[in-house]
């Protein structure tokens, strides 16, 4: 595995196995195994026998722990405290009330009582703060397309 050559698009599926995290992101299964254990934002769901399940946010951390380690030549605490201080930094600027992308203002006081709220904010606030700016356009294109989908589309009555 070459650190340099890019690695692939993360497909859009809801479940990774750890085996298909190793080959998005470059690392062999132990390697994701050991950092389960140094990183506390990294906890895949298990089933069966253990089996890990990774979702896509994890992924992306995934991604930029890789990044950190091998690119920028951080040591396993000094990437730590960087992911720290990045979903730190996230949370300020939600807490805050900054304009998210393309002039939506970020919803950062969710309801205890909102269904919609599981209590996974921080979870999301960490595959946040490691998504590239690339990452986020292309979700942005993504969502736009989406929306304007669903807006050529007639209503239908049930």
């Amino acid at each position: 595995m070459q650190l340099d050559k890019a690695l692939p698009t993360i497909p859009a599926k809801r479940y990774f196995t750890i085996g298909e995290v190793g080959e998005l992101c470059g690392v062999k299964p132990h390697v994701l195994r050991y950092w389960e254990q140094e990183f506390a934002q990294l906890k895949p769901m298990k089933r069966r026998g253990n089996r890990r399940y990774y979702q896509h946010h994890e992924v992306l951390m995934i991604r930029r722990i890789r990044d950190l380690l091998y690119e920028q030549g951080f040591t396993i605490s000094g990437a730590r405290n960087k992911l720290q201080e990045l979903v730190q930094a996230e949370r300020e600027r939600r807490r805050s009330g900054q304009v998210g992308l393309e002039g939506v203002e970020l919803d950062t006081h969710a309801s205890a009582a909102d269904p919609l709220h599981d209590g996974s904010f921080d979870v999301m606030e960490a595959s946040f703060s490691t998504m590239s700016f690339e990452g986020v356009e292309v979700m942005r294109r993504e969502l736009f397309e989406i929306r304007n989908l669903l807006s050529a589309e007639p209503q239908l009555a049930f």
